[in-house]
């Protein structure tokens, strides 16, 4: 049978989702839990892989197991043996050819970033102290959605078949301190949000102007883009399947 989990985590102390050598990432410590627990081997299939550092509100991974689970009763257990950043929400059994990453059908991101130093949020979003204006951001976010070959905004030497992602929307919002970009698409690439931010960044700033942005995207050269943003103000927020997760 195949099972669905849902589930979050705080990225801070991981080398990203992707099992590695000699580096503790997500996707390893959750299979040596289930595989424990479970006493059976249990590999898992993630709806993406988010970098060192990256942090997932919400994620889909799915497993095969020959027997029943109650959801109930493993959960609860599930989450008293993980470490206190990760958290397992759901486990539900789906068709046998369901599958948590190619079923995807759009996902969202966002990324947080503070104006005013605050010491309890460091690790989940970017001190940005330099004045952004924020309307010229959002003039340069709806630009994104004129293109689909986001190639700029990939990391090089990546072994993608296609830079084409249909971005659904885009948006910067502000609230007082807190500035949080929304996007959404129906895939990504890799180091594409950061890249994107950053950008965003050198026009909020006044580096580079809204229009200018056409010309990187058209460019499809990484080095036409700006930095890539920190990662520990990045989150995976949401996964939509054509079918219900809950």
């Amino acid at each position: 049978m195949r099972y669905f989990i849902k589930l979050a985590y705080n990225g801070t102390n991981y080398h990203g989702w992707q099992t590695q050598p000699n580096a503790v990432s997500v996707q390893e410590t959750l299979e040596k839990a289930l595989s424990l627990l479970l006493k059976n081997k249990i590999e898992i299939v993630a709806a993406g892989r988010t970098d060192s550092g990256v942090h997932a509100k919400e994620m889909f991974a799915h497993f095969d197991f020959e027997e029943a689970i109650d959801s109930d009763y493993w959960i609860p257990k599930l989450n008293s043996y993980l470490p206190k950043d990760i958290v397992i929400y759901s486990i539900f059994e789906v068709n046998s050819e369901a599958h948590a990453r190619f079923d995807a059908i759009e996902r969202t991101y966002e990324y947080h970033i503070h104006s005013t130093k605050d010491v309890f949020i460091n690790e989940l979003s970017w001190y940005h102290f330099y004045p952004l204006n924020l309307e010229k951001m959002n003039q340069a976010a709806k630009i994104l959605l004129e293109y689909t070959d986001f190639e700029c905004f990939s990391k090089v030497n990546t072994d993608v078949f296609t830079f084409n992602c249909k971005i659904k929307n885009a948006f910067w919002q502000q609230n007082e301190n807190q500035l949080v970009f929304t996007i959404t698409a129906d895939r990504f690439l890799r180091n594409m949000v950061r890249a994107i931010v950053g950008t965003m960044i050198n026009i909020g700033q006044g580096k580079i102007e809204p229009e200018q942005l056409r010309i990187i995207i058209e460019s499809k050269n990484r080095s036409q883009a700006g930095f890539s943003a920190p990662a520990h103000g990045l989150y995976l927020t949401q996964i939509l399947y054509p079918y219900s997760t809950e």
